[in-house]
């Protein structure tokens, strides 16, 4: 078996869910989220754009509904015995809810109070009404999970702090092809070229790059460029090892700072130590939205922030790295000890035409928080 963790690893997520179960009411729970289903076994795959589920009864009965071509994969990279991987058939009129509800029938669930996670990109809206149609009284459950991988262990800590490392190397390789002239693929093969070669996996979404009027997009978008003499770039990447990620932030000016640029930068950076000074255990979320954004508004540059500056890393699926909890505006969500988060100051001002992002990830501590970067807070000039 290809496992990242130890079989005690394991055991004790399985333990934790199968309490979470039982404290809910829960006769059984449904997982259609990618993230749950490696959380609690190691099952690894992108099989989860069909139809493809996991149930955990309240006596710790683990089983997995999935296709043909995800046999293997689920030998090879979970911790289920052979009897309990089932396969739905494909052919022309499958329901593989149906086979789902034969499932809970045998494990003699299929009457009982049973939940399920609908806030998952492994549920499609069209899987979801064929599901409801074949269990009509599923009742939504989707934070059951999710809550628990919030709090990392000292395993998964250490799967982060490989990941940032990974985000350093990949920084440090973008850097060294930046320059005038230079070609934005040349630039981003690099930066995930350095994460394949420390061992690293692909990320949760693509890695965001863009220049000149680019660099104020906080997203992936296809087209290339070559940079001019005097140009800016903005990166969002993350490092990937076992899934679990580290993202990281910068805006990188090519030739010479203007003003604004040094004044954004300074903001951005002012912003960040902010935020950092703000994630304490016990705290809520809100606290770190409403110190970035002090530092902002008083610096004049409230129209060019964004209504969220973080949120959670974790081992997480494509279609996009982003783990919950996010720092928002009013958000109650208290902060835990071995919560590992993103945090990104961004400044996009449309009207001036000039971006500048400053981010990296940190790992709450009892006292407060450690950057998972080496890397400092200059302002990147090439």
């Amino acid at each position: 078996m290809t496992l990242h963790f130890n079989a005690a690893e394991y055991a004790a997520r399985q333990a934790r869910a199968t309490q979470a179960i039982n404290n809910s009411g829960l006769d059984a729970l449904i997982m259609f989220a990618p993230e749950s289903h490696f959380w609690i076994c190691g099952y690894d795959t992108f099989g989860f754009a069909m139809f493809q589920a996991m149930v955990l009864t309240a006596n710790g009965d683990l089983h997995l509904l999935t296709r043909l071509p995800d046999l293997r994969q689920a030998r090879l990279t979970s911790t289920l015995p052979e009897d309990h991987i089932h396969i739905w058939s494909e052919k022309e009129g499958s329901n593989p809810a149906q086979n789902l509800l034969k499932l809970l029938e045998k494990l003699k669930v299929a009457t009982g109070n049973i939940g399920f996670e609908s806030q998952t990109a492994g549920l499609t809206d069209f899987n979801g009404q064929m599901l409801r149609a074949a269990l009509p009284d599923l009742k939504d459950h989707s934070n059951l999970i999710r809550a628990l991988r919030r709090v990392k262990s000292p395993a998964e800590i250490a799967m982060h702090r490989r990941a940032a490392a990974l985000s350093d190397d990949a920084m440090d390789a973008g850097l060294a092809e930046t320059r005038a002239g230079a070609f934005e693929g040349d630039i981003l093969a690099a930066m995930q070229g350095a994460v394949f070669k420390g061992g690293g996996d692909y990320a949760g979404n693509e890695f965001i790059l863009g220049s000149g009027p680019g660099a104020l997009l906080c997203r992936y978008y296809s087209g290339r460029r070559h940079l001019d003499a005097q140009d800016q770039m903005t990166w969002e990447w993350s490092g990937a090892y076992a899934r679990y990620h580290a993202a990281m932030m910068r805006t990188v000016v090519i030739g010479t700072p203007n003003d604004s640029q040094r004044h954004m930068h300074a903001a951005a950076v002012e912003a960040i130590e902010a935020c950092e000074a703000a994630i304490r255990p016990g705290d809520p979320m809100g606290n770190v939205y409403d110190a970035h954004a002090k530092v902002f508004d008083a610096r004049g540059l409230s129209h060019a922030k964004l209504q969220a500056c973080g949120y959670g890393m974790g081992a997480v699926y494509n279609p996009i790295w982003v783990d919950f909890p996010m720092f928002y505006q009013g958000n109650p969500l208290i902060m835990l000890e071995n919560q590992v988060f993103f945090l990104h100051m961004i400044l996009m001002d449309s009207d001036a035409g000039l971006a500048m992002c400053v981010g990296h990830s940190v790992l709450v501590t009892a006292n407060g928080t450690e950057r998972l970067s080496r890397h400092p807070l200059e302002m990147l000039v090439c």
